[in-house]
């Protein structure tokens, strides 16, 4: 029996004039955290005159930017008094030690600065970025600082996860790379956790810094050390037991991976592990959301980089030397990450 035309929903244009106006999303989230408005709130004021007070803004604008944030979901909002939702209590108030919003200075920078997401249409025609100098991978791009420092409390969790994965805890004696190191914190998780390994981080000079300061803060400065320069460049030297490899496959072609993955292979001794940590979309390319959509940031801040699914990975590694490689989910976390054994 056919079905009725009329019982099914009829479309609607609502979902073109909310992605159309999406900007006004994060323009209103990054204007909250540079207000403090989060914070303000935990601290007790939750009415728009006590908000607006405490955060020297008009109330009227207080008002407005409050009843938008509550619509968003990251308030509620009853008899004219806000409340923080569970999420922007523990990643958007400054008294979380999971306080997130030092994200919103690297993401605004890449859009900002690099104006990555300006020219869409001619990177699609092209088949990637529009920016000059292969967009954010250009020499020693200061982007990579910020992305450091601000970055740093989003990736202490699934760093966290990773150097459980990798068997930190059980103390084996291990040389590790940390290639992309950035801030640090998945080298140093392992160190923290494994008091018998030591640390070789590769990145940028200017972004080493940060790392070091890190480590320092973390107390394992004494088995910690650096590469200074491009990955693809430099000696890593050899005997290395355990390779993390995080955020970084994602902003190459598949050709120019396996180039810098046979490199890490003839780095490492019988028996080794690399450990990569990225977003990994089905093989459907659709799923999971934040994984797919990844892909799109590539294509307008990358000239060649993906979000390559686990299939795409397992052949870069086979045909870099790898014996076989692993998919792992970092639960309760959503990321996931390739084990691949040498």
């Amino acid at each position: 029996m056919a079905t009725s035309t009329s019982s099914r929903p009829h479309p609607s244009p609502a979902i073109i004039f909310e992605t159309l106006n999406a900007y006004q999303r994060t323009a209103a989230l990054r204007a909250a955290i540079e207000l403090n408005v989060f914070t303000t709130i935990a601290d007790g004021n939750t009415t728009a005159a006590e908000i607006a007070h405490a955060t020297q803004t008009s109330e009227r604008g207080t008002r407005i930017l409050c009843d938008y944030l509550t619509v968003m979901g990251f308030l509620g909002k009853n008899a004219g008094h806000y409340e923080l939702s569970p999420e922007s209590a523990l990643f958007l108030s400054r008294h979380s030690p999971a306080y997130l919003g030092t994200t919103a200075q690297f993401l605004g920078e890449m859009e900002e600065k690099m104006g990555a997401g300006k020219d869409m249409a001619q990177a699609v025609r092209q088949g990637g970025t529009t920016l000059p100098s292969d967009g954010t991978m250009s020499y020693d791009n200061p982007i990579w600082v910020t992305f450091a420092r601000s970055m740093a409390p989003m990736m202490s969790m699934p760093a966290e996860k990773l150097a459980l994965l990798a068997g930190a805890p059980e103390g084996r004696n291990s040389k590790v790379l940390d290639i992309a190191a950035g801030h640090g914190l998945y080298g140093i998780a392992v160190a923290r956790h494994n008091p018998n390994a030591h640390i070789v981080a590769v990145d940028w000079a200017n972004v080493l810094d940060v790392a070091w300061e890190n480590a320092r803060q973390a107390g394992v400065a004494d088995r910690y050390s650096s590469i200074a320069g491009s990955a693809f460049d430099v000696d890593f030297g050899d005997g290395y037991d355990l390779v993390l490899l995080t955020n970084f496959l994602h902003h190459f072609s598949a050709a120019r991976n396996e180039e810098l993955l046979k490199k890490i292979c003839a780095s490492m001794n019988p028996g080794g592990r690399v450990l990569t940590a990225e977003f990994i979309p089905n093989e459907d390319r659709v799923t999971p959301p934040v994984d797919a959509m990844f892909s799109m940031m590539m294509l307008t801040g990358t000239s060649e980089g993906d979000a390559y699914t686990f299939s795409e990975y397992e052949t870069m590694f086979r045909n870099a030397g790898f014996a076989r490689s692993e998919l792992y989910q970092l639960s309760p976390l959503p990321n996931r990450a390739v084990v691949s054994y040498k």
